[in-house]
């Protein structure tokens, strides 16, 4: 090699020329479909390769490794490995809308299961597969060489059917992609014909032809934004919803029963999917599922006896890819490059391909008629001098002497209009002559002996009127475009009548965006915040209703019992509902907001979960008191519970100081938290009530003081306030508790020593805020000192935990009247070492439990005399 055949090169330009070139080979001829028969090379190869094994619908089926071979071999040399798959995927009814290829034997399954090897299966076209084909020997496309020049394949099929949107496509090329959904063949062929009819259609107008999308998999298609936006613009997201039908068996459980899964979703994986949100206890209320499914889909979900079926259902839809969505990216090639489809594109693309196939195959059908026509007058002629004829070839030595004494016979045109010939322009008429062609010459030296008698004279005379009317007929269909239009409508017509199916999939309106309520019951819940700042919500029926003086039921896990610094003991306990809001005040004052659901769900045993994983808490920051708030929406729907008449939070501190903020105050919560009240350094806030500002409150203090003042003796302010003094304790003491004085109720005070009291409220006269207060129990060694103080009535029930976690719920109807200067009765049974720790009202159960588990232990009625 001479030094002048080496040139040097950029190496960045030659691999940017060289990726360009390999990207723009990957979108044209591999990823992505054709717009006009919506079909890849490999599709295409394939079905060519059936056409040309004589694979019709009436034919036997072949092997698949045969077919894959013969694609290999003469199309697509990418060995059949690769065209396995592919074949697969065009016969697969659960993937194509409209099957190109009819498989025998396993070619897969809706779960995902694979096919059985291309050795045991077998296929043949399908009439939708033929349709594709159909005139293609007519002179409709191009051909171009194969691969190895030694065969030809056509660019592209003539697609008697709209197969791009028929059967919609998917592909990833280099630096694109394209998902075109499925749609119905009836619709799409009467919105080609629309169309056609009415070029300036609206998409509006369209949509009453073309509904949306129709997928091979039966589901619901949920809004018609999506469809719009891709009608439009060839982009949008289709949303996907499986069907649930709900039954309830024989022993009164609820099932529900899943009839159909989204298009493309495995319902194997679906099931783990369901199993593993059930194992997560996300989905709680499942106890049951199998799997019925034959060619239709049936899995049976069993609930629980006191689930809400709706709620599971909205949940598997929110949860599980019940409801899912199909993003549209309608690409394609168009004129040899890739172009972003509208639905009007796709269409008027297609309609000219059809038009193109059809002035072709009527030209093609025109030549073959003009040669056919030719013949015939050459027959005509020469059987109108059959004697001349004869001996011209019975003289003639050879056969190419005889070949040019016919060629040299002329005929006035006169003579050849006697005969019934059409005069036409055509090679034969040459002036005023009739000269025969080469064609004809050939023509009349193979006529037949038969042929020369009367009756196939007259025979030949008749098909040649009839070519004659052919002719005019195909001219006609040149020369007027409303003629080639009409015969496509015509087609298109024919293969809907045979082959169109209802639609499968339903287009409903959108419900919008589940609002997450929808999902968890609004059940009766039981919050706890540990010591050691570890929250959790538990159903309140984990807890079950005990005789005054049990032992209790293990309520929490706790660590290094035996450890000081890693003991920890629940703090605080509430009971909510799970819609409802609560409201996280922090012993510095501020307030974070949270929706009960949001709270981490744990067992009765269960330690839960960090309070800082849950709230973005400041350092140093620890929850002080909790708010219940009942989720209050309007007619519409709208939530209001922060609305201007909504009332007030009253808070407490453990000096003594109390302060009234309107609850609107509240409204623009933020998740780092806001300033509720103001603290001056070492005070701590220790509980807020929601009231209507013109309620009276308690508070109580840990030596066993208390005072009652009317609200209104605070003046409403800001968040960002102090407040005003509320009770001025004694050296040593602080406040443990506040609470809402009702006529209705009375006041329950509980001590470290599991002794508690209930005394009605009229014993605590009306005072001044901002006094020493009087007592409301009397403390001493056996009692301890106070713990918690609540208003309660004679049907609540009440919620007691220990430091060391164990929990005992109580009727208040147990725990008798006392007056304010007695010590009480015990509670509960505490073991060595253990406290009182907090106490809470509980939301009975709709279905009033059976005590159980009585423990034993004193009533330990007390009283003692002394004055306040």
């Amino acid at each position: 090699m001479s030094d002048d055949s080496i040139k040097p090169i950029n190496v960045a330009d030659e691999m940017s020329r060289s990726f360009l070139d390999y990207s723009m080979s990957v979108i044209i001829s591999r990823a992505l479909p054709d717009v006009r028969d919506g079909l890849k090379p490999s599709q295409r190869r394939i079905l060519l390769a059936m056409n040309d094994l004589g694979l019709s619908p009436g034919k036997q089926h072949r092997k698949c490794a045969k077919i894959c071979g013969d694609t290999s071999g003469n199309y697509h040399p990418h060995g059949e490995g690769a065209i396995y798959p592919t074949l697969v995927n065009m016969a697969q009814p659960w993937t194509m809308r409209e099957t190109l290829i009819d498989g025998q034997g396993n070619f897969g399954s809706v779960e995902g299961d694979p096919p059985a090897a291309m050795r045991y299966t077998e296929a043949r076209l399908t009439h939708m597969g033929v349709a594709m084909m159909s005139d293609m020997e007519k002179d409709t496309v191009d051909f171009i060489p194969n691969y190895d020049g030694t065969t030809t394949e056509p660019v592209v099929f003539p697609a008697a059917i709209p197969n791009l949107l028929v059967n919609g496509g998917t592909g990833i090329a280099v630096g694109m992609a394209t998902n075109i959904p499925a749609h119905n063949l009836g619709e799409v062929i009467d919105g080609v014909c629309a169309r056609i009819d009415h070029p300036q259609i609206s998409i509006e107008e369209m949509k009453t032809h073309i509904k949306g999308p129709d997928f091979a998999s039966a589901c619901e298609i949920r809004g018609f934004s999506g469809i719009d936006s891709y009608f439009r613009t060839g982009r949008g997201s289709i949303k996907m919803r499986g069907v649930m039908e709900v039954d309830e068996s024989g022993s009164g459980a609820a099932i529900i029963t899943i009839r159909q899964v989204p298009h493309g979703v495995n319902r194997a994986v679906l099931q783990q999917r369901i199993a593993e949100l059930v194992r997560e206890k996300v989905l709680t209320d499942i106890s049951g599922m199998r799997d019925l499914s034959d060619e239709e889909t049936r899995i049976e979900i069993t609930l629980k006896r006191d689930a809400r079926p709706q709620v599971v259902v909205n949940q598997l839809f929110k949860l599980t890819s019940m409801e899912t969505s199909f993003g549209v990216n309608m690409l394609a090639i168009h004129e040899r490059r890739p172009k972003q489809l509208s639905l009007m594109d796709a269409i008027d693309a297609f309609i000219e391909h059809r038009r193109e196939v059809v002035v072709r195959r009527t030209r093609y059908l025109l030549r073959k008629a003009e040669d056919r026509a030719e013949n015939l007058e050459a027959f005509l002629l020469a059987l109108g001098h059959l004697d001349e004829f004869i001996k011209m070839i019975r003289d003639s030595k050879n056969r190419e002497e005889a070949r040019e004494k016919i060629r040299s016979r002329h005929f006035d045109l006169p003579v050849a209009e006697q005969l019934g010939i059409l005069i036409r322009s055509q090679p034969s008429i040459r002036g005023d002559k009739y000269v025969f062609t080469e064609r004809q010459v050939n023509a009349i030296l193979e006529l037949r002996l038969y042929q020369l008698t009367a009756m196939e004279q007259d025979k030949i005379k008749a098909e040649y009127d009839a070519v004659l009317e052919e002719i005019k007929d195909l001219l006609d269909i040149l020369a007027r475009e409303a003629r080639v239009l009409g015969i496509i409508k015509d087609e298109l017509q024919a293969i809907k009548e045979k082959h169109a199916t209802p639609r499968r999939c339903p287009i409903l309106p959108d419900e919008g965006e589940i609002a997450i309520e929808d999902l968890i019951a609004n059940e009766g819940m039981i919050v706890t915040l540990s010591h050691r700042g570890y929250v959790k919500r538990t159903p309140a029926s984990e807890y079950r209703v005990q005789g005054r003086g049990g032992k209790g039921v293990r309520g929490m896990e706790t660590r290094g019992a035996n450890d000081e610094d890693e003991k920890d003991f629940v703090e605080q306990l509430f009971s909510v509902q799970a819609h409802d809001y609560l409201m996280f005040f922090t012993n510095t004052g501020r307030v974070y907001v949270e929706r009960v659901y949001e709270i981490p769900e744990g067992s009765r045993a269960s330690k839960g979960r960090s309070i800082k994983n849950v709230l973005n808490l400041q350092p140093e920051e620890t929850i002080a008191a909790m708010l219940r708030l009942e989720r209050v929406t309007d007619e519409d729907g709208n939530d209001i519970t922060f609305r201007e008449d909504a009332g007030y939070v009253f808070f407490a501190t453990r000096s003594g100081r109390v302060k009234k903020t309107a609850l609107n105050d509240f409204r623009n919560y933020r998740k780092d938290g806001i300033i509720a009240i103001k603290l001056e350094e070492e005070n701590t806030l220790i509980g807020a009530w929601l009231t209507s500002g013109k309620d009276e409150v308690v508070l109580v203090t840990r030596k066993g003081m208390s005072i009652r003042f009317p609200e209104e003796q605070a003046r409403p302010m800001g968040r960002a306030t102090a407040g005003v003094t509320g009770i001025r304790p004694v050296e040593g003491d602080y406040v443990v508790a506040l609470s809402l004085v009702s006529e209705e109720s009375t006041l329950l005070v509980a001590s470290e020593n599991g002794i508690g009291k209930r005394t009605p409220f009229p014993e605590y006269r009306v005072q001044s805020r901002g006094g020493k207060g009087i007592i409301t129990m009397k403390v001493g060694d056996k009692t301890g000192e106070v713990v918690r103080a609540v208003a309660v009535t004679e049907s609540d029930e009440l919620m007691l935990m220990t430091s060391g976690g164990q929990s005992i719920r109580i009727r208040v109807s147990e725990v008798r009247e006392a007056g304010r200067n007695t010590m009480g009765v015990k509670l509960l049974s505490l073991r060595g070492g253990e406290k009182l720790q907090d106490i809470a009202l509980v939301i009975p159960d709709d279905e009033e439990s059976e005590p159980e588990d009585v423990g034993e232990g004193s009533d330990g009625d007390e009283t003692t005399d002394g004055e306040a």
